[in-house]
Parts: C-alpha cells; sequence; structure tokens
C-alpha cells in the first residue's frame, strides 16, 4: 500500500493518470458485469456466429464532482452513448459535513441502474449525500454501483450502514486512502 501512495505523491502527472486510468477502466469493467444484460447472436464480419450478451437499457453514470469525472472517460471507452449525471458536493474541512451544491441527472434516472463515480473513499460523507439526492429522484439503492478505486474500511462501512444494498467496487481497502486524487489528476496540484 505504502508503495500506491508514494507512486501518488512522487510520480509525473503523466504517470499518474496512464495509471490511474488502468485502474478505472479495471472498476468500470467490473461495474458493468454488475449490470443486467439479455443474451444475443452476434454475426461477426466474416458470417460466424457468436453467441455474446447485450446490455438492457436503462443504465447511466454519475460522476461526484471533480473527481469522479475523472472516471466518466473510462465509462464512455466501454459504452459510447451511456448517460452521465453529475453531482457537485462540498465537504466542510472543519466539520467533515457534506452539501450539496450541483446535481443534474438524465429525466428518468429514477428507472435507470446507476454506476455512481468517485475515486477516493474515505470518510464516506460524500457518497452518502451523493445517494441521498439519488434516492431523492427515485432512485432505489440497490440499483446503485458505486465505482471507487481506493476506499478505507471507515468510508465502505459508513456508506454500508446507511445503504446496505447498495453495491461497493473498488480495487483496494486500506485505512488510508491516497488524498488529492483529482488535483493530481487534473493538473491542478
Amino acid at each position: 500500500k505504502m508503495q500506491i501512495i508514494t507512486f501518488f505523491r512522487k510520480s509525473s502527472r503523466g504517470d499518474f493518470v496512464f495509471s490511474a486510468d488502468r485502474l478505472i477502466r479495471l472498476v468500470v469493467e467490473e461495474g458493468l458485469n454488475q449490470l443486467p444484460y439479455t443474451e444475443c447472436t452476434v454475426t461477426t464480419p466474416t458470417g460466424h456466429k457468436y453467441e455474446g450478451v447485450r446490455f438492457e437499457k436503462g443504465n447511466c453514470g454519475v460522476s461526484i464532482m471533480r473527481s469522479g469525472e475523472a472516471m466518466e472517460q473510462g465509462l464512455r471507452d466501454c459504452c459510447r452513448s451511456i448517460r452521465i449525471g453529475k453531482i457537485l458536493i462540498q465537504s466542510d474541512e472543519e466539520t467533515q459535513r457534506a452539501k450539496v451544491y450541483y446535481a443534474k441527472f438524465p429525466p428518468d434516472i429514477y428507472r435507470r441502474k446507476v454506476l455512481l463515480m468517485y475515486p477516493i473513499l474515505s470518510t464516506g460523507n460524500t457518497v452518502i449525500e451523493a445517494v441521498k439526492v439519488l434516492v431523492e429522484h427515485g432512485v432505489q439503492p440497490s440499483v446503485i454501483i458505486l465505482l471507487s478505486l481506493f476506499s478505507t474500511p471507515h468510508g465502505a462501512k459508513s456508506i454500508i450502514q446507511e445503504f446496505p444494498e447498495i453495491t461497493i467496487l473498488t480495487t483496494e481497502v486500506h485505512p488510508v486512502a491516497p488524498t488529492h486524487f483529482g488535483q493530481k489528476y487534473f493538473g491542478t496540484d
């Protein structure tokens, strides 16, 4: 774990973005594996029939701004036409209370499965507030899949205590989460 934190702190921005994008792609692909699908037959350009699968309609992504936006391209790389909503939540530095400033979703989000994107999960407060906003818009927690790169045990536990039906996908759970992901990813550190 300390190697990852050291990498987050000391790597060049190019190396950081390359590695982060690879982790994002892995988490996005696993999130997509959790979505409902139907079997279908695909005819290849050579005329061969292949038994494959097709996602059922009604999926969308929601990124928690700003760091969650780093995960949008990974989702679009796998699903070109997927709808993506956004939530802006800021946490008070002293109280750690999260406040929603902006939320924009597809109008029929209450009928969709939601891939909620937030790369670094520390306290869980931001995600809990985001899920509350989604619930206010008619989304059931059981259809929300949180896509995260790193999570603390405390953060994951906080979310599950508040919303036991939510699914959390992450690459690692560790007491120390790498911070300042968004600043490093977007080059504003």
